[in-house]
C-alpha cells in the first residue's frame, strides 16, 4: 500500500514538472514576443468621433504632423462620425493635408456600430489603408471635394457611395476599402494594427508584428507599441458644446437663467450660470447650421415670457410664447452633410416640457413671492432700519427684515455697503432710504 501511495504521488509530482515546464517554455516565448514587439517602431492611433468639426479637423492635422516628428511607423484614425460641419474649402485641405503625410495614414471605423457618413466619409479616399469592423456602415458621401492628391476611387461603389452606404460585406465585395480584411473584417483595434503588418505602402514596408516560437514550436505574435491621443480637455469641452442637443439645452437654460436673474435683486449665481451657458451656446450656434428664423423665434419667446413674468401671472403672452418657442426648438437645426442636426425628441421634450414648466409655474410663482406684496399697506415700513447690502450710490439693494428690497437714496447721499439705513419712502416696490446719519436736508424743509 506503501508503495502504491508512492508511486502515485511520484506520478504527481512528474505531471507538474511537465506542465510548470510547458509553462516556463510558453511564457519564455511570450516574453520573447513582447521584448521583440518593444523594439519596434510604435503606431499612432487619434479618435475622431463624433460631426467633424474644426475642432476634430485641426486635431486630425496635427496628429499627422505629430505622427511624423516622432518618426512613428503609422497613424491610425478611429473614426465613428455621421458628418461634417465644415466648408468645402476646409474638407479639401485636410484631404490634402491627410495625403501628403509623410506617415502611412489608415483610417479603421470601429468598432462594430460606428458610422463614417457626409463628407467626413471622404477621408477614405485620402487615407493609404481603410478598413471596417462588423456592423459598421460607410456611405453618404456627397459631391467628391476637389483635393490635390486624392482620387475618388471606391471600385463599383464609386458612385453609390455618394447617395447610399454599405455596410462592411457590400463594401468588401465591390472593392471600396483598401484593406478588406477576411470575412469577419477588423473587429477590434488591435485587429487593425496586425492588419497593417507586411503591408507595402508608398514603398515603406510596415513592421507592426513580432513573431516568436514558444516551447511548444507554436508561433507566438504580439504588436508593436500603439499610443493613443483623444481631443485635450478644453478642446473635447468645446467639440461636445458644438452638438445639437447640447447647444439647444445650454441656449435654453441660458436664456432662462438670465430672464430669472433679471426678476431678482441684486447680481447672483444664476446670473453667472446663465451667461457662461449663453456663451458656450453662442459657440456651438456658430459652429452648427442653423435657421435664422428659428432662432430668432426662440428670442422672441424669452420676450413674450418676460413680459408675463414680471406681472406673476401666466397670460397671452405665456401662451404665444410656447407656440413660437416650440417652433424654433423644432427647426433651430438644419440638416447638412446627410447627417440629421435635430435633437432627439427626448430632448426636445425636455427643452420644451421644462421651458413650460419654468414660464407657467416658477417663475410667475417666484415673481409673485418677490414682488407681489400689495403697495398699500406697506406704510409700516416707512420708519424703519436696514443694512445696505451693496453700495446705494444712487440704486442698489438693503436688507430690511431678513428680506432684501430694491432701493435708491432719498436725496441723492451716497450710502456705502453695510450702513445702517432708514426707510423715508417706498416707490412702488423701491425703497427710498436715507444714512442714519448725516443724511443730506431737503431745501424745502429749510421753511
Amino acid at each position: 500500500m506503501r508503495k502504491l501511495i508512492l508511486a502515485v504521488a511520484l506520478a504527481g509530482c512528474a505531471f507538474l514538472g511537465l506542465v510548470s515546464a510547458a509553462g516556463a517554455a510558453e511564457g519564455s516565448g511570450n516574453e520573447a514576443a513582447v521584448a521583440a514587439a518593444a523594439e519596434l517602431t510604435p503606431v499612432d492611433v487619434q479618435e475622431v468621433s463624433g460631426l467633424l468639426d474644426e475642432i476634430q479637423a485641426d486635431a486630425i492635422e496635427k496628429a499627422v504632423a505629430r505622427s511624423a516628428d516622432a518618426g512613428s511607423q503609422a497613424l491610425i484614425l478611429q473614426v465613428n462620425t455621421r458628418g461634417a460641419v465644415i466648408s468645402r474649402d476646409r474638407m479639401a485641405e485636410l484631404l490634402e493635408n491627410v495625403a501628403a503625410s509623410q506617415v502611412p495614414v489608415a483610417i479603421w471605423v470601429g468598432p462594430s456600430g460606428s458610422r463614417l457618413y457626409g463628407m467626413a466619409a471622404q477621408l477614405l479616399a485620402a487615407a493609404d489603408v481603410t478598413a471596417m469592423a462588423p456592423g459598421s456602415r460607410i456611405g453618404k458621401m456627397g459631391t467628391p471635394v476637389q483635393a490635390d492628391g486624392v482620387t475618388f476611387d471606391f471600385g463599383a461603389s464609386t458612385d453609390l457611395l455618394q447617395t447610399d452606404t454599405l455596410g462592411f460585406s457590400d463594401a468588401r465585395k465591390t472593392g471600396a476599402l483598401k484593406f478588406a480584411g477576411n470575412d469577419e473584417g477588423v473587429p477590434v483595434l488591435k485587429n487593425m494594427v496586425f492588419a497593417l503588418d507586411g503591408l507595402n505602402v508608398d514603398g515603406k514596408l510596415l513592421d507592426t508584428v513580432a513573431e516568436s516560437l514558444d516551447g511548444s514550436g507554436q508561433v507566438v505574435r504580439e504588436a508593436t507599441t500603439v499610443r493613443f491621443f483623444k481631443l485635450g480637455l478644453l478642446p473635447r469641452l468645446f467639440h461636445t458644446v458644438a452638438s445639437s442637443p447640447v447647444t439647444y439645452l445650454l441656449l435654453v437654460i441660458g436664456l432662462s437663467l438670465l430672464i430669472f436673474e433679471f426678476f431678482t435683486a441684486g447680481i447672483g449665481i444664476a446670473g453667472l450660470v446663465g451667461a457662461v451657458c449663453s456663451v458656450l451656446a453662442c459657440f456651438g450656434l456658430a459652429e452648427l447650421p442653423i435657421r435664422g428664423v428659428a432662432l430668432a423665434a426662440i428670442l422672441v419667446a424669452m420676450i413674450a415670457f418676460a413680459v408675463d413674468v414680471q406681472v406673476g401671472v401666466p397670460r397671452f403672452w405665456t401662451g404665444l410664447g410656447l407656440v413660437v418657442y416650440a417652433f424654433g426648438s423644432l427647426f433651430l437645426f438644419r440638416d447638412v452633410d446627410g447627417a440629421t442636426l435635430r435633437p432627439s425628441w427626448i430632448t426636445l421634450l425636455v427643452g420644451i416640457g421644462g421651458a413650460a414648466l419654468t414660464f407657467i409655474v416658477g417663475m410667475p410663482s417666484m415673481t409673485r413671492t418677490r414682488f407681489g406684496t400689495p403697495t398699500i399697506g406697506r406704510d409700516w415700513m416707512v420708519g424703519t432700519q436696514g443694512i445696505a447690502v451693496d453700495d446705494i450710490a444712487p440704486e442698489g439693494t438693503v436688507r430690511v427684515h431678513e428680506a432684501s428690497w430694491r432701493a435708491r437714496t432719498n436725496r441723492a447721499t451716497p450710502i456705502r455697503q453695510g450702513d445702517a439705513v432708514n426707510v423715508v419712502a417706498m416707490d412702488g416696490v423701491t425703497l427710498e432710504v436715507e444714512p442714519l446719519e448725516g443724511a443730506a436736508k431737503d431745501y424745502r424743509e429749510r421753511h
